[in-house]
This record gives C-alpha cells, sequence and structure tokens, in this order.
C-alpha cells in the first residue's frame, strides 16, 4: 500500500508543478503531446470520443512520467 500512497504524491506534485510552472515544468510538453495523440485517437476511433481521448492520453503520459 505504501508503493500506491507514493505514487499518489508523485502524481500530486508532478500535477502542481506543472500547474505552477506551465511551459517551463519538464512534464507539462509530453502530457500535452499525449492528450493530443488521444484527441486524435477519440477522433478516428468509432467507440473513444475526443474528451475520452484526451484524458486517456494525458493520463498515460502523466504515469509514464511518474511511475518511474
Amino acid at each position: 500500500m505504501n508503493d500506491r500512497d507514493d505514487l499518489a504524491t508523485r502524481a500530486k506534485d508532478e500535477i502542481a508543478g506543472m500547474a505552477k510552472q506551465g511551459l517551463a515544468h519538464p512534464s507539462t510538453r509530453p502530457v500535452l503531446t499525449g492528450a493530443a495523440i488521444g484527441a486524435v485517437a477519440g477522433a478516428v476511433l468509432p467507440v473513444v470520443t475526443i474528451p475520452v481521448g484526451v484524458i486517456a492520453g494525458a493520463g498515460y503520459m502523466l504515469w509514464k512520467r511518474i511511475s518511474r
């Protein structure tokens, strides 16, 4: 359970850092890129909507950044 709490803490810290620093934060650009890719996937795939694609793409890239 400690690892899960650590992951949640890292996610909170990462999101707060991106909110404060904007594009200067090293995670902002990869997360925005993931959101854009997810939006394109949402537009192309018939089952996934654009907002779901944006959230999934951004969430995946954020998870990839904090799970190291």
